[in-house]
């Protein structure tokens, strides 16, 4: 479990405290990830609800391999390359970065519950309960990136200004941008909630 605990460390550090975009964070995390996989399938580490959470966490790095073949495939393939596949980079980048961010707050939650009111919280931190919120996380995301992608796809097509759905594209639109917002200050929320959870473990710990 040392090996899983230095894994969410580096996850922690990668996405709440560093950019989604630092290519360096990314590659470790990347190799964290796959060192994570191979861990968790090995017959020593029990199935427990931060496993099955660390497991998810690591699957959400599969989203950067797939983005990034599909930009290879976009300069290889194509002269001129189109839009989606590049709208689909980064849909699937920043699907990846928000799946990571409410797996890594699940485990911290988890801590806490761990920590201040393990009896009361034992029913509620079982594997099924993890599973389903694992299931809801990639769920929500999903929709997410297929909104963010049709928001795209939508800009990229040449609507008629005056056309019958043109207020309906601009009515989507306006939807999709105030989703982006929603996420943003959801991450920087996020990052808050992390950091006072652990600040109350540590200090909680440490008075013992």
């Amino acid at each position: 479990m040392k090996d899983l605990r230095r894994y969410l460390v580096l996850k922690y550090i990668q996405y709440l405290v560093l950019s989604p975009s630092n290519a360096l964070s990314t590659l470790l995390g990347l190799l964290g990830s796959l060192y994570a996989t191979l861990t968790l399938r090995s017959a020593k580490v029990s199935s427990k609800p931060t496993t099955v959470l660390i497991g998810s966490l690591a699957k959400a790095d599969g989203l950067i391999p797939i983005g990034l073949l599909l930009e290879v495939a976009r300069w290889t393939w194509a002269a001129s390359p189109p839009v989606f596949p590049s709208a689909l980079l980064q849909n699937l980048l920043t699907a990846n970065a928000h799946a990571s961010c409410l797996l890594l707050s699940c485990v911290a939650l988890e801590a806490f519950s761990i920590t201040f009111c393990p009896v009361e919280s034992r029913h509620l931190w079982t594997v099924r309960n993890a599973r389903l919120t694992s299931r809801l996380i990639w769920g929500l995301v999903t929709m997410e990136c297929a909104l963010f992608q049709m928001d795209d796809l939508l800009k990229a097509s040449s609507t008629p200004t005056h056309s019958p759905s043109a207020w309906l594209f601009h009515a989507f639109g306006v939807a999709t941008a105030l989703l982006r917002s929603l996420s943003y200050f959801l991450g920087i929320l996020l990052r808050i909630a992390n950091v006072y959870i652990y600040y109350k473990i540590f200090f909680s710990l440490s008075n013992r």
